[in-house]
Formats: C-alpha cells, structure tokens, sequence
C-alpha cells in the first residue's frame, strides 16, 4: 500500500495538494476508493481516497495503528562532517535502519569544513534524502537532520540521550557489552575520515560517554555509522 507522510496528526480528513497529490494521481494512477497509508509521529492512518483533482486528494481516515517498522529506541547518531557526498550515504542507509535523527558536527580532524550557510543550503537535500529513506522502509516517522553542530554543541545535545557511546579506533567496550534501554534513547558519536584527536575523546569520555571499539578492523567513516546503527538495532530486537 502507497505509504506518505504528513506534518499534522490527522483527525477524520487528510488533504494532499503539490508534489504527492501529483505523484497519487499521476505516477500511482490511483482513483477514488483507493486506499493508501499516512504516517505521522510513529503511527500508520489506514485512509481510502474520497474525492480528488488534478492538484488535490482527499482522503478519509479509516484506522490507525502503531507503524511496526519504527524502533523502540530513539537513536540519534552523530557524524563527524564527511568529505564528498558521503553524509548523502550515511543519512540514506541510517535512516532506513532505524536512526530517529542525523546531527552533522565539526570535530578537529574534518577535512570538509562547511560554514553554517553553506550547510544550510544542503541541509533540505539531506532532509529529502532522509524522507525518501523512510518512505521506502516503511518507517512511521521522517528522521531529522538538524543542523551542523560544532564538537562541543554535539556533546551537549547528547547529554540528553539516555546511553552516550563514542566510537573510538583506540579501544573501548564492544556493542554487545553494553546496556541499552528498552524503550530509551541512545547517541552515538563518530569521526570523520582521521577518527578523533585523543582530546576529544577524553572530552566526550568526561562528558558520559562511553568509548565502543568495533574490532581490529579500521572502517570507513561512512562504513562505520551503518554498521553501528545495525548492530544496535539488533542488539534492541529491533532488526
């Protein structure tokens, strides 16, 4: 079943106009009767089309459930600013793993150095990216992507998550050694291509975060969040 997100908790009526009333009538070629699925906020409205144009759907909410494909964790992964299109990658792959948000910050070692305007510029293509993500793995909500962060606002934005982790190259407690919530919320942060100054992993460490080593291999950094947000979807039941 078609599946579209809306910014507003439905209540009987929901209104499609522009791109996805387009993409419904054109691309979809559906009529009225049938039926397609909203999500908002981790939850699936069941709704059958009740009249539409060419540039407007309506639809009417029938029932709605929990979206099954939404983890029980909220993790939020920190990446170092990547060269290249690599975040583009990260966002896409973690975002259909299960990660709630995407917070791009600066750490010593970035080799790519984006001010807060030139960031700002790519940030609704990260933000589509994101969206597309969770539409085709059937997720219940659009991951956020905020904006770029410097070192020191990541490590304070991570002090609300309920388990801080680090990924350091230098050592440190594997994934399957830690404690993760059931129903909680986990941040996990990660370098760019030349991994973190041993000062910033002493920061973050006073910080509460807690050093994780993935093993004797050394992944890329594009490599690295994908294979931690699986790992931690597994871990939680939730792969």
């Amino acid at each position: 079943m078609p599946r579209f997100f809306t910014p507003e908790k439905p209540s009987g009526i929901i209104t499609v106009t522009g791109s996805d009333a387009r993409h419904i009538g054109f691309s979809l070629r559906m009529r009225v009767g049938d039926k397609l699925t909203f999500c908002h906020g981790g939850t699936d409205y069941s709704c059958a089309i009740e009249s539409m144009t060419e540039s407007e759907v309506i639809c009417r909410v029938e029932g709605c459930a929990p979206t099954l494909a939404e983890p029980s964790v909220s993790l939020t992964i920190y990446q170092a600013y990547p060269k290249q299109d690599k975040l583009e990658l990260i966002i896409q792959k973690t975002a259909e793993l299960g990660a709630c948000r995407i917070v791009p910050f600066l750490s010593a070692r970035c080799v790519a150095r984006p001010d807060k305007k030139t960031y700002e510029k790519k940030q609704a293509r990260f933000q589509k990216i994101a969206e597309e993500a969770a539409k085709q793995s059937g997720r219940g909500r659009i991951p956020e992507i905020t904006p770029i962060m410097t070192f020191a606002e990541a490590l304070e934005d991570m002090s609300r998550c309920d388990t801080r982790l680090l990924c350091y190259e230098n050592g440190g407690k594997r994934l399957k050694d830690t404690d993760f919530p059931e129903q909680g919320s986990i941040g996990v942060m990660i370098g760019s291509e030349g991994g973190f100054e041993r000062s910033e992993a002493e920061t973050a460490e006073k910080a509460g975060a807690t050093p994780i080593w993935l093993g004797e291999r050394i992944l890329r950094c594009e490599t690295c969040p994908i294979a931690v947000t699986a790992i931690i979807m597994n871990l939680t039941d939730n792969m």
